[in-house]
């Protein structure tokens, strides 16, 4: 089998044990005495919810109503599907945020909010504060992904702008909840998943304020009131850890990078090929990283340590990018040009970095292939690796030498998946 092949199984496996088809089924509750409504948002909630209707009882009530990014969706009976805007907010996506609010708070004591969370829900369950409109709020979501802020900080903004983000949502239900989360962050922790509509929140106003200074954010005038009045006073703070609206709440996190890293490992073994996982918490600039892992791959290649090749070397997490360029491009083709750069050809060494929900930043594709030849083959092209990457425009890059990885929507979303084979 070809190294080209095993990176493209090995990612279709990663993904495959994050499928919500496969999981959602084996996570689900008895129906209470009352009614069931679901409710959700991310990339994945379209499937979750399929999943859902296929193994619920056919006698027992059920509704509800999930939103997840455009060229997303599928066809659902019970449980109607919505799309909207990612990685940025729209009205789309407010106007869903609101029947999703309403049904929510007319719930009772024997029903249940059965929650179906995935990475993308920030962005596409915005319901502005009072106060704030979309278009501001949008414009901050903006300059925040393009300053570098990683999804944390990101997340701690939108958290005090929203009306249903931060453990909002789950202020505003009677009903027990059970929130059925794919994690797509680092650490795994509910309150970063979509903006926690369900978890307690330990950030602050104060927090979020310093984040726009950190990043000399621009802010809306709309935006520095709600955020100094709700620093100042406290009264309008997300719900916290300890707070009594969570005794009935139960966030559980059922897919997880690590799980997809490890059984993408498992196939690399089958392949005969000794895995390495690295971690899925990896973070940073995406072309900074890559020169670590350059590193690794050369020491390996070279010296035999770590580990003797053949190794394939695994790891996920969410690198960020900071736009300086005007090009097309996302933070794993970003990472790959850089890795391509320090690899500067090195022998045997092959890579993939694709993100687990098919869409890498905001173009058509899930990430893309270095190869050893990689660079020569763009040097025959006439394209400056070096000249792409200080432009951002490392989607232009990989098009060209036809090296994109193209898979369509995957419908889930555990991060990304990176794997350097050095044979």
């Amino acid at each position: 089998m070809s190294p080209r092949k095993l990176l493209l199984d090995s990612f279709n496996v990663a993904v495959a044990a994050a499928d919500p088809l496969h999981i959602v089924s084996r996570h689900l509750p008895k129906p209470p005495k009352g009614h069931t409504l679901v409710v959700g948002a991310g990339k994945a909630a379209a499937a979750m919810a399929l999943a859902v209707e296929s193994h619920w009882p056919k006698e027992a009530g059920l509704d509800g109503i999930v939103i997840t990014r455009y060229d997303h969706g599928l066809s659902t009976n019970r449980i109607a599907v919505y799309e909207a805007g990612h990685p940025e907010p729209d009205k789309q996506g407010e106007q869903v945020a609101r029947k999703i609010l309403v049904k929510v708070k007319q719930l009772g004591t024997e029903d249940l909010l059965l929650c179906l969370v995935s990475g993308g829900g920030s962005s596409l369950l915005s319901l502005p504060v009072a106060g704030i409109s979309m278009n501001d709020l949008k414009n901050v979501t903006r300059k925040l992904l393009r300053c570098g802020a990683t999804i944390h900080e990101i997340n701690t903004v939108r958290k005090h702008l929203s009306a249903i983000q931060g453990g909002r949502l789950a202020a505003s239900c009677r009903a027990p909840i059970l929130a059925l989360i794919i994690s797509d962050v680092t650490g795994d922790e509910p309150a970063n998943i979509a903006s926690g509509p369900c978890a307690p929140d330990p950030t602050t106003y104060q927090d979020a304020l310093a984040i726009l200074e950190r990043y000399r954010i621009s802010k809306p005038i709309s935006i520095m009131k709600i955020l100094i009045s709700g620093a100042k006073s406290k009264l309008n703070e997300t719900p916290k850890p300890g707070d009594i609206i969570f005794q009935n709440v139960e966030n559980r996190v059922i897919a997880t990078s690590h799980n997809s890293l490890v059984a993408a490992g498992d196939f690399f073994r089958s392949k005969g090929i000794p895995a390495a996982i690295l971690g899925d918490t990896v973070t940073g600039e995406a072309r900074h990283v890559a020169k670590v892992y350059a590193a690794l791959a050369h020491e390996i290649r070279q010296y035999g340590h770590p580990w003797r090749p053949p190794v394939v070397l695994i790891s996920g997490g969410e690198t960020t990018v900071t736009v300086n360029g005007k090009g097309n491009g996302g933070r794993n083709t970003e990472f790959l040009l850089s890795l391509a750069i320090e690899l500067a050809g090195t022998r045997k060494v092959y890579a993939l970095a694709c993100d687990t929900d098919g869409v890498d930043g905001l173009e058509n594709n899930a990430g893309a292939i270095v190869e050893p030849d990689s660079l020569y083959r763009a040097e025959q092209l006439g394209i400056n690796p070096a000249t792409l990457l200080a432009n951002n425009d490392t989607h232009t890059f990989f098009k060209q030498i036809g090296d994109l990885v193209i898979t369509n929507p995957t419908r889930t979303n555990v991060s990304d998946y990176r794997a350097i084979m050095v044979l």
